[in-house]
This record gives structure tokens, sequence and C-alpha cells, in this order.
């Protein structure tokens, strides 16, 4: 098997229902890491089986899995989503065709739902918010911060980001920006995730977001 072109870094957290569908869409050249950041269930064992680098997280926090997986992936390029079967990972080459093209450092999906269920009303509202002052603060239009992403494997690790919670995706964007980065919106579909979300699905996990990020955006300002 020729090497990959993308490692795709999904972190885990009782996915075991959705995993078979979302290790199922993997385009040609994207391999799969599976962070498992404590679940209970066979989430682990499901990926091993279905040909995914497991990697073990034991920190608990978005950022702690996503950082676990950057720091395992060894493909030129490196990806990002939700292991839930919300975002689709055969879109990821229209994403990576930007950077392959040498017209951005960063390309974000912007989601589009593709069901009304598909993103709670106050989880959209409160992206837009954040979508918002993070354009104001870097000079570049965005819409939406959203979970798939794809930037260099080398350069996304010199960036050195530390923050090991939810405010991990806003850290990347502030100092991707920061460093003078090219960043770019592709459109991607939403769907219905499989469970019960931990983060945006509740008010109380979107509060907790929402903190995480102001934290971030606090320490990016000294």
């Amino acid at each position: 098997m020729p090497p990959a072109h993308i490692d795709l870094v999904l972190p885990c957290l009782d996915e075991e229902g959705a995993l078979p569908w979302v290790l199922g869409r993997l385009p040609d050249g994207v391999r799969a890491i599976v962070v498992d950041n404590g679940s209970t269930d066979d989430s682990a064992a499901v990926a091993r089986d279905l040909g995914a680098l497991v990697v073990t997280e034991p920190r608990r926090g978005f950022g702690a899995a996503a950082h676990a997986g950057l720091e395992a992936a060894d493909a030129p390029l490196v990806a990002f989503c939700d292991a839930d079967a919300s975002l689709d990972p055969a879109e990821l080459p229209r994403l990576a065709a930007p950077l392959d093209r040498g017209e951005a450092e960063l390309v974000l999906g912007r989601r589009r739902p593709t069901t009304s269920g598909a993103w709670p009303l106050h989880a959209r509202l409160a992206n837009r918010v954040l979508a918002s002052r993070v354009s104001r603060r870097i000079g570049i239009r965005l819409r939406d911060l959203g979970p798939m992403r794809v930037a260099a494997t080398s350069s996304l690790r010199a960036l050195a980001l530390r923050d090991r919670r939810s405010g991990y995706p806003l850290e990347m964007v502030l100092r991707a920006a920061a460093a003078g980065w090219r960043i770019r919106e592709v459109d991607v579909a939403y769907a219905p995730r499989v469970g019960r979300s931990k983060v945006t699905g509740t008010v109380r996990g979107t509060i907790t977001a929402i903190a995480d990020m102001s934290r971030v955006f606090a320490e990016a300002s000294k």
C-alpha cells in the first residue's frame, strides 16, 4: 500500500456506532488515526478492526485528543474531523485541493446542514458569533469554525498549539493567521450525528466550549 497523502485525525469518545460508516468513507490516499479519549465502549477495537491506527490519549479534552493525533501523523497533510458521522471523510480531497495547488495553508470545512436538525440552533448561533469575532481579529472573513480542516503536518506542528480543551480549533486559526497563513473555506455537508453529542449537542457543552474559546482569545491578546 502506498504511503498516505493525508492522515485524518478522529478524536473519539464512545463512537463505536458511527465509526464503521466514517472509516468506510475514507478516500484513497487517506489514513485514519482514531484517538481514543477515554471511551467506555468498543470504539478502539472497532477502529482497529477496520484498519485505523488507534492512539490512546488518557487526558480528556478535544484538544488533547486532536494534538495526540497530530503527533502521530506522518503524512504530508493532516486533517481533523469529528468521529460521529456528522461529516463525510469522502469530502477531504476537495478540502486538500487548495493546499495541493499552493493556494492556502489552512482549509476549513464550512458546514452546510443537510437537515434542520443537523445543527442545533444554540450551537449555530454561538458559532456565528465566534466566527464574526475571529474574522474581526484576523482580518479574514470566516463563516464557520467547524471541526473539519486540513493543513500541512510539519507546518501545523510548528505552530506549537497549547490548548488541550475545546479551544484547540480556535487557537489553530488564530496562530495560523498570526503566522501569515492563507486560510480558505470549502463547503461541506453536515448531517445529524450518530449518538449523543458531548459538546454542541447540549447547552451545557456549548457554554463550556465558549468559556474555553474565550480563554484562548484572552491569551492570544497578551
